[in-house]
Order: structure tokens, then sequence, then C-alpha cells
């Protein structure tokens, strides 16, 4: 008699695959080609460093479980936080193609990510086109976010800024399969929050306090109700086009209803 069916492991890749597949359309060999990439998995506490600036890279990280975010430090010791990754992003791409990096990759919470040599990752990329596109777009779309996250501290208020933030990370979080848009959990402190921001803890602090007044937002420690989504929408001064998730989302995103809490 045949001994019992054995399931294939899963790859710890997958989420890469998932994520490049909203990019590009890969075809079954391109996907096995990625979840059979060489990768070393490691584990971080939270606010550990995965990357310093000014460090050698020789792999690019991939998020598999946990929330962390890319910042650089002025002179003066303030910091500025400017990406928030979660699973499924390639958070490291960018620094390890160019070898050094010029900005700091931190765990926000307890993180996983898979470590993948770089030479692994250009050849994948220039031997399977569609892979590379996929990879291209991946770093388009980042490019995309840091834009709207300069215009977003460069020139909107505090009250502008914290709701446009909420309203991204919604989508992002859905997007991901990680959270419901309305309702979710914020992974970040109020300092990391604020370093987001462009703002002091204080401000932050006394801005998602009018943000919840107003009937807008409803807070339980790090939980986030959106309970206006329309309203938050246009506090937020927010057009969800720049995430580049497709016009269904777009749609979604601006004529969602939402049923206000009891």
């Amino acid at each position: 008699m045949p001994g019992p069916s054995v399931l294939p492991t899963p790859s710890a890749l997958e989420a890469m695959v998932r994520k490049l597949q909203q990019w590009r359309p890969l075809d079954a060999d391109d996907q096995a080609a990625l979840r059979a990439l060489p990768h070393r998995l490691i584990k971080f506490r939270p606010h550990e460093y995965i990357v310093r600036e000014g460090d050698t890279l020789q792999t690019a990280c991939l998020m598999i479980s946990g929330f962390s975010f890319r910042h650089k430090v002025a002179g003066n010791g303030g910091r500025q936080i400017f990406s928030i990754h979660m699973e499924g992003d390639l958070a490291g791409l960018q620094n390890a193609l160019l070898g050094t990096a010029d900005h700091n990759l931190q765990a926000m919470d307890h993180v996983e990510v898979a470590m993948i040599p770089v030479e692994a990752i250009q050849d994948i990329a220039f031997t399977r086109p569609a892979v590379g596109r996929a990879m291209w777009h991946e770093t388009l779309v980042d490019g995309s976010i840091f834009r709207e996250w300069t215009l977003n501290v460069g020139r909107r208020d505090a009250r502008t800024r914290a709701a446009h933030m909420l309203c991204e990370f919604a989508l992002r979080l859905e997007a991901a399969g990680l959270g419901e848009r309305c309702n979710y959990e914020l992974p970040m402190t109020q300092e990391q929050l604020a370093d987001a921001l462009g703002l002091t803890s204080v401000h932050t602090n006394r801005t998602l306090m009018g943000l919840g007044r107003d009937g807008l937002i409803a807070r339980h420690q790090r939980a986030v109700q959106i309970v206006d989504w329309p309203g938050l929408i246009k506090v937020g001064d927010f057009d969800p086009a720049y995430l580049h998730l497709g016009e269904s989302a777009r749609r979604g995103a601006k004529h969602q209803p939402v049923d206000k809490p009891e």
C-alpha cells in the first residue's frame, strides 16, 4: 500500500511571491525560482537594528513577520522615520544593491526576516525578466510612497499628517492581508509615530486625541478603529493613487461606508 501523502513545506519566501505578484503576473517557473532562493532566517527583538547606516551589505532583507522602519538621524540627534515595512516587503533591496547602507533599518516589534544574497537577487532579476520587472515595480512604488511622505511632512499640518498616515496604514495592512481597513493594530510607539510625522510626542498625542474628539477615530492602546472613513480621508487629504493598489482599491478607499460604533 502506498504510504501517506506528504504535503510540501511552505517556503518562507511565499510572502515575497504574493507581494511581487501584486505588481506583475509571474508564471509557475518564476514563482518556483523565487521560493528556491537561498536565504537565512533571522529574528530580531523590538528596537534592534537589522541594518545600520554605513554597513557594507551582501544580503537583501525580506520581511517575513512583524514590522520594521527605515530612518536617518540628523547631526542634532533628531530621527526621521520615512517608511514602515511589513510582511512581504523587500525592505533592504535598495541598500543591498547599492552596496553600502545609506540609512538604518530597525525592528519595530518582534520581527523575522529572510536574508537573501545580493548575487541571488541580481541573478533572478536578470535571468527571469518578469521577476526583474516585479522587483523594479516594487522599488518604484517605494519611491512613490517616499514622495508622498515628503509632501506629508513638508507641507501638511499636524492634523492632516496624522490622518493621512492612519489612512495609508489601513490600506497597506488590508492589501497585505494583515488587518481590516477600519480596525487594526498600529504597531508604533507614540515616539515612533512622532518621528514619522515630524512632530513632538506631545503634539502627536494631542493631534490623535483631536481626531478622536471629532469622531473620526477611536483608540485603545495600539488598537485603532476608523469610525468615519470618508471623514478621515477628507481631513487627511488622502488619495491612495500613490500606493498603486489598483483602481478597485482606489474607488473602495474613497467610498467605503463604515458603521459607527454603538
